[in-house]
């Protein structure tokens, strides 16, 4: 057995508080590392039955063969014999195991080297591990952190335990990002590497308005303001569309705060960006009316409704069309985000040309002429008609003077 002594121990505690590795797991890397070394110093490739034992109580370790008692050895690298197994243990008997020390007297240079290797290594898989459980529970959520430097473009940016990356696709456009600066980014993604986890921030993603909304607004957590869609486009506009469990409670004006007071510590933090809180419906008409504000609107007529398409054509006023596009669409093409409707504006005056256009194209079509046969069956049937009405006047006319001659009878008699 070899003497380690308290420090060892010693060393292993400040480990665990301050990398979070545990004291367990670095004994057993030392037991490890052991077996390493006395594989290489004795020539070994293969000793499964090799193993390092560490005596917490004694400070010393050491390295143990375990054999097999058997009648006639033949293997002498795993079996003993049952004589040489009684000057170990008395009791032992055929087919038990027992632990002979095979500790070198001295393992020397290389091999402590060795050892120093498998320890180092073990170490540095123990703290990438407890790095990627950390991260891996905090994906999805937001976190604060120190920008340290901008590598090629990408901002690099300390969470804690390790370094962060934040790539150009996932900073706010226009911001200056400066070394040492506090910053609040998502957590996008968390990758497995062979040295440490790559973890992937953002610092442009909806989630973050949405949890800056939930510190500062406590109806939020409490579940009575319940925030259903987020369209941004950072370092611009955000629209956000809300909804109030409670009706005695009003979204807008619970996000709002009192004076505005919560949206301006909102957007303080977003550096200034506008953003739009509308109430969200069930109703798609309304919905897409609020989604369209600040901009007036006069109707919204639904074109198709169904679950790969939904159209709908929103008419404003001329004075407001500016408005509900935006500038460059921002404003229709948020609305289209939040809303998940594709949205067509069109002012009044353009609908009024369109449909003067529509009746202005109307197309009179004449009937085909009659073709000779045609034109012969209708005179012949005229021709009917016309013998039908002659006799039916004679029969009356007949009949009229029938009446005539019956009445000057009856006045001679």
């Amino acid at each position: 057995m070899i003497k380690i002594g308290t420090a060892l121990f010693e060393a292993c505690e400040e480990l665990e508080r301050e990398r979070g590795i545990s004291k367990e797991v670095l004994i057993a890397s030392l037991c490890d590392a052991m077996v390493a070394a006395y594989k290489k110093h004795m020539h070994v490739k293969d000793a499964a039955n090799i193993e390092a034992i560490l005596d917490e109580q004694t400070g010393e370790i050491g390295v143990f063969s375990t054999k097999t008692v058997v009648e006639t050895v033949e293997d002498p690298d795993t079996q003993i014999s049952l004589e040489d197994a009684k000057e170990i243990d008395d009791e032992v008997e055929v087919d038990d195991e027992v632990k002979i020390e095979v500790t070198p007297e001295q393992f020397g240079r290389i091999a402590a080297q060795s050892a120093k290797q498998v320890i180092t290594q073990r170490i540095r898989d123990a703290e990438r591990n407890n790095i990627l459980n950390e991260f891996l529970e905090k994906k999805g959520t937001l976190t604060t952190g120190i920008i340290q430097r901008v590598e090629n473009r990408n901002v690099i940016v300390n969470i804690g335990k390790t370094d962060a990356i934040m790539p150009q696709r996932e900073q706010i456009p226009r911001e200056y990002y400066k070394p040492g600066n506090r910053i609040r980014v998502f957590v996008l993604n968390v990758k497995e590497t062979n040295r440490l986890p790559q973890v992937i921030v953002s610092h442009a993603h909806p989630e973050i308005v949405k949890e800056l909304f939930e510190l500062e607004v406590p109806e939020i957590e409490d579940g009575i303001v319940e925030i259903k869609s987020i369209a941004r486009e950072a370092g611009f506009r955000t629209k956000i569309a809300v909804w109030s469990n409670d009706p005695e409670v009003d979204s807008v004006g619970a996000c709002i705060g009192p004076r505005g007071s919560r949206i301006q510590t909102i957007v303080g933090e977003l550096k200034n960006e506008k953003i739009d809180i509308v109430r969200w419906s069930p109703d798609p008409v309304e919905y897409i009316v609020n989604a369209i504000s600040p901009a007036r609107v006069v109707s919204v007529d639904i074109m198709t409704d169904d679950e790969e398409t939904k159209d709908a054509l929103v008419v404003v006023p001329d004075d407001q069309l500016s408005l509900a596009i935006g500038r460059e669409g921002q404003n229709v093409r948020l609305a289209h985000r939040l809303t998940g409707w594709k949205i067509d504006i069109k002012s009044v005056s353009q609908m009024e040309d369109e449909e003067a256009a529509n009746n202005s194209n109307y197309e009179y079509h004449e009937e085909p002429d009659e073709t000779e046969e045609e034109r012969a069956v209708d005179s012949d049937e005229i021709q009917e008609e016309i013998e039908e009405e002659m006799n039916q006047q004679e029969l009356d006319e007949e009949d009229i003077q029938a009446e005539e001659i019956e009445d000057e009878t009856s006045e001679e008699e």
